[in-house]
């Protein structure tokens, strides 16, 4: 924040009051293309800030800052931000919204194609978000399977897209993103978000999901390609045996039969069944099999 502006206390943006009015300034309308749900509750803010532990100095990479509402929390933490904001009308907006604060920097673009360590330098950082649901589990999956130096990951996702993320062996919702996601990460649900701290309020309830990424994956494979070929494949067609799901997912029909006893897995069991550990144990079978 500029010295001059440390004694001002700067509206909220978090309010329907002053999201409206920025609204109206800039002529903006929401983007239904983009998912555009604009955040107007301030204690919801304060949440995500709280839960990605974002200290003074902290490095932290934004995805989506909209008008500058999530931006601003993170801001006055004392953090150094870097927000990439796809919409390009938004990073006019944000030189206003954001003016007071000079530790900010807008990158327009997008996240999916942004060189992330370009813009974020050497050395560890955090990632706070508030995505557009459809494009949620690509970008945090990116994220993920990059291998960046990033320690927590929070973000605003729908109720049945973080439970999924989650889920534990043996629920219904048990699925390749919960692999995925508990391989890279120990995640939690820390928020419940009702539709009215949005305008317009989407017809989804929403929750905040803080990731701490692990410093090695949950599982130690000889090949990560392999393990997520064999959880990819488990999960394809989840009313089938596990060993008809490896199958169908194109590995070698006498090979699953022999990893699987490799591994000590009956293969009549279903994917959804399998904990971490074993999907490391039946990929490492495959591996050592020369596929």
């Amino acid at each position: 924040m500029n010295q001059q502006d440390e004694q001002i206390i700067q509206p909220k943006i978090a309010s329907r009051e002053v999201t409206t009015h920025i609204l109206k300034a800039f002529g903006l309308h929401m983007s239904k293309r983009l998912g555009q749900n604009f955040l107007i509750d301030a204690t919801i803010v304060q949440g995500i800030v709280d839960a990605a532990e974002i200290q003074p100095g902290d490095r932290v990479l934004e995805i989506g800052p909209g008008i500058g509402t999530l931006t601003q929390g993170l801001a006055e933490t004392g953090a150094c931000v870097t927000s990439v904001e796809l919409d390009k009308k938004l990073p006019a907006v944000l030189a206003e919204t954001l003016k007071a604060y000079d530790n900010v920097t807008i990158v327009p673009g997008d996240i999916l194609k942004v060189n992330i360590p370009e813009i974020m330098g050497e050395g560890p950082f955090k990632v706070a978000a508030n995505l557009p649901y459809y494009i949620t589990t690509p970008i945090l999956m990116t994220l993920l399977e990059r291998h960046l130096p990033i320690t927590n990951l929070v973000t605003m996702v729908q109720r049945e897209v973080a439970e999924r993320m989650v889920a534990k062996p043996g629920s219904r919702i048990y699925g390749a993103l919960s692999v995925a996601v508990q391989y890279y990460t120990d995640p939690a649900i820390v928020l419940d978000v009702p539709p009215r701290s949005f305008i317009p309020a989407p017809e989804v309830d929403s929750v905040v999901i803080a990731c701490k990424v692990r410093e090695q994956p949950a599982v130690q494979v000889r090949s990560e390609k392999m393990f997520f070929r064999v959880v990819k494949a488990a999960f394809g067609q989840r009313r089938k045996t596990l060993a008809n799901a490896l199958k169908g997912g194109g590995l070698p029909k006498e090979q699953v039969r022999d990893a699987m006893e490799q591994a000590g897995i009956d293969p009549t069991r279903r994917g959804e069944t399998l904990s971490l550990i074993e999907f490391g144990r039946l990929a490492d079978a495959f591996s050592n099999s020369g596929i």
